[in-house]
């Protein structure tokens, strides 16, 4: 998974009141006021606190651990090339659950707000930025702190979005979309004839994945999932679904394809990095971006952990170069080249106008829901995307489950309330 930019220096707590320099690639943490116009509000406004919702991860653990909080902040006094985004939607991906269990190395230590991607309407730019206009749907990419109402990024992190693009599918491209082109075109070279193993062919970057494999001619894809998927994804392009928790998948494939496969994008790691080589024909591709086998429940599995590193494929270049295979690794977390992620994005958004690809929606949840959205993709139940929406629930709604009680934060409580979460985070902690 991955979509966020480098890493930075530090993360600024997120009960401050505001950074004095938000990091230049991730999305400000500090809760933000709507303005009025481009490049700031009168000083009237900037004296009235506004509440903002936002998802804060408070340590590391299972679900309990993701709060929704409403913190008031002043406005925010943008610095040359960025802008402010009232956010309408929210990506949710397989890095959050592992971040949310320590498993993530470039989210910031808690307490942190979480979230990749997402979309929204531009209220602010800052004076120099002269592509963006406040009223522009754009698409925006950050490392974290997307799952809140307003955000202060990049302008350089955002892409405006088709008039026929919802924000929903705005938050469902970037990371999801990005991850699976580079995978499959920048280092797998896809060509016509070739065929793809695509494991977890059901979730955001399977789907992905897939659609991509359709915009080039003759490509055989074989797809993993549930049983009860398999109709939808072979619908969505996967040549021949194969269910992983009732079969074989190598002697299924074997069976089709004697010679294995071309390419083999691999979520999982261990035992399965080993088979995926395995398949491979000669002059064949394995790509590992992921080890979704670590995580087997809500908090971190040590002996999942252990199991998953021991399986490793483990090879000398010697053995390698007899193989006549290639083994790559991905992670768009690690891919600072700005000009590369754009000119990826835009052809991304390209193709969507042109019908190729088109994410697909598994669920929406509101930030109050945003337990039962991680459970969701923990248990592998979402085909497509999961969503998550910052305007509150309508209280005529029936949540799914009981919701998330929500924290206020006042400014001027703010540290105390921190350090006192924290200090209970602890003893429970110690105890556990």
């Amino acid at each position: 998974m991955s979509g966020e930019e480098a890493p930075t220096p530090q993360q600024q707590p997120e009960q401050e009141k505001k950074p004095d320099e938000p990091p230049p690639a991730a999305a400000s943490d500090a809760p933000q006021q709507e303005a009025a116009a481009a490049g700031g509000s009168s000083p009237a406004a900037e004296e009235k606190p506004l509440s903002c919702r936002a998802l804060v991860l408070t340590g590391y653990g299972g679900y309990d651990k993701v709060k929704l909080q409403v913190k008031a902040q002043s406005q925010p006094q943008l610095q040359a090339g960025e802008i402010l985004v009232r956010v309408k939607a929210c990506g949710l991906n397989f890095a959050e659950l592992l971040g949310r269990q320590g498993l993530y190395e470039l989210l910031p230590a808690p307490p942190v707000t979480m979230g990749m991607e997402g979309s929204g309407v531009i209220e602010a730019v800052a004076e120099d930025v002269k592509d963006r206009k406040v009223g522009d749907r754009v698409i925006v990419m950050n490392r974290s702190g997307m799952w809140q109402e307003v955000v202060v990024v990049s302008a350089n992190h955002t892409f405006p979005m088709p008039e026929q693009m919802s924000f929903e599918e705005g938050a469902a491209l970037s990371i999801n979309y990005l991850t699976a082109y580079m995978m499959l075109f920048e280092m797998a070279n896809l060509r016509p004839g070739k065929s793809v193993l695509i494991h977890m062919a059901a979730g955001g970057v399977g789907i992905a994945a897939t659609q991509l494999c359709r915009t080039v001619q003759d490509v055989t894809v074989f797809g993993t999932a549930s049983a009860s998927k398999h109709e939808t994804i072979a619908q969505g392009g996967v040549t021949h679904p194969i269910d992983y928790r009732t079969k074989d998948y190598v002697e299924e494939i074997r069976k089709i394809s004697p010679k294995g496969v071309d390419i083999v994008l691999d979520p999982l790691g261990g035992s399965d990095t080993q088979k995926g080589f395995s398949l491979l024909k000669p002059m064949g591709t394995l790509i590992v971006f992921g080890a979704a086998n670590c995580v087997t429940g809500q908090k971190k599995n040590l002996l999942a952990m252990a199991k998953t590193w021991y399986h490793q494929l483990s090879l000398t270049t010697l053995k390698l170069m007899q193989s006549n295979k290639a083994v790559c690794g991905f992670h768009l977390g690690y891919i600072t080249e700005e000009e590369l992620l754009s000119r990826t994005m835009l052809k991304l958004l390209e193709l969507y106008e042109q019908g190729k690809i088109k994410p697909c929606i598994d669920s929406r949840y509101h930030f109050e829901e945003v337990v039962d959205a991680m459970r969701r993709m923990h248990e592998r139940q979402n085909i497509g995307k999961v969503i998550l929406l910052p305007e509150p629930k309508k209280e005529e709604e029936k949540p799914k489950s009981d919701p998330e009680p929500v924290e206020n934060v006042e400014k001027t409580e703010a540290a105390v309330n921190e350090k006192k979460e924290e200090a209970t985070e602890e003893v429970k902690a110690e105890k556990d």
